[in-house]
């Protein structure tokens, strides 16, 4: 168990490679009840998320998810978020750990001037993924009726209790995510174990996402760059519109100095985050891969060097690590 952002959170259960590959081939549950929650209700609601946030909130039918960016003028990264529309005027939106404080601040403090409500909502939701080949098999046999589609929510009965399930997750994996009440978590939890979840802690979930390619805020995702270099142009919508548009169009118009990409260790080792890249570059995330079985990583490049098959090498505590660039994912499941 590591602190991390005011709470007690499990790195590892019974070790990580176990965990790991649990998830890959059938099923692993992990706690992620650390993550925030803000709900953005009224009239105007649509408008204040689409003044906030990158991708196109205008296309979230009812019942349906949306992966986006915060961003500040300047075009930097304040956290990558997931929003929800449970109805007509009402959306909830999962922010960072680390980030959620800052993150409901900016909602109420741009809410200003919009028919629209910003309630904090963290206290009132634990978090269960449970992801892997058989994480909806799992699920289903505890469910009142079909479970949401990927990239959809709704409001189920999982093993008696009234929640709302999410097809969303962050290990590439299919599976769902469960937003319940604190008071009902630790039941629902000890159901899906005893039906066959593995747990799973923080240590896995960062080799699953990172063998994803999937971002971390704080390493791959900060304030000191913006959406185009971190390689999500896909959700800044070209329209603008939204805070940090013109800081975004214009890199996109000039051409990024650095992009974000996915490597392999070619020879021996893993790297880690904040290794140097030799001739320019740095890792924001390093690992070793267990489904690969090879290390693996998210490392900003100059321009000139992103192109898949580059070789570079990688000043890994001392010694060079021979690294290729990669296509992303870097595991396709």
């Amino acid at each position: 168990m590591v602190p991390y952002a005011g709470w007690e959170m499990p790195v590892r259960y019974d070790g990580v490679i176990a965990e790991h590959l649990a998830v890959r081939a059938t099923a692993g549950a992990f706690d992620v009840s650390h993550m925030g929650q803000i709900e953005t209700t009224g009239p105007a609601a649509r408008d204040l998320l689409e003044r906030l946030c990158t991708n196109d909130v205008s296309r979230i039918a009812i019942g349906g998810a949306q992966y986006s960016l915060l961003l500040r003028e300047d075009g930097g990264v304040l956290d990558d978020l997931f929003s929800y529309r449970l109805a007509d005027q009402r959306y909830l939106t999962v922010t960072n750990a680390a980030n959620h404080e800052r993150d409901l601040a900016w909602f109420r403090d741009h809410a200003a001037g919009f028919d629209a409500q910003v309630i904090d909502r963290a206290a009132d939701y634990a978090m269960i993924a449970v992801q892997g080949p058989l994480a909806r098999e799992i699920v289903q046999a505890i469910a009142n009726s079909p479970l949401p589609e990927r990239m959809t929510i709704g409001e189920r009965t999982i093993d008696g209790v009234q929640m709302l399930v999410a097809g969303t997750g962050y290990t590439g994996e299919d599976g769902v995510e469960l937003l319940l009440d604190p008071a009902d978590a630790r039941a629902v939890w000890d159901e899906l174990l005893r039906r066959g979840a593995k747990p799973a802690g923080l240590a896995a979930r960062d080799t699953l996402r990172t063998e994803a390619c999937y971002h971390l805020y704080g390493n791959d995702l900060d304030t000191r760059r913006g959406p185009i270099e971190a390689g999500l142009g896909w959700c800044a919508r070209a329209g603008g519109g939204y805070i940090g548009a013109e800081a975004v169009a214009a890199v996109r118009a000039a051409g990024p100095a650095e992009l974000l990409v996915p490597f392999v260790i070619t020879d021996r080792g893993a790297a880690r985050a904040g290794d140097l890249v030799l001739g320019g570059g740095i890792v924001t995330s390093g690992t070793f891969s267990p489904t690969l079985e090879m290390g693996i990583g998210l490392a900003y490049l100059p321009a000139a060097m992103a192109v898949v098959g580059t070789e570079f090498e990688i000043d890994v505590r001392g010694k060079h690590r021979r690294a290729r660039v990669e296509k992303r994912p870097l595991l396709k499941v």
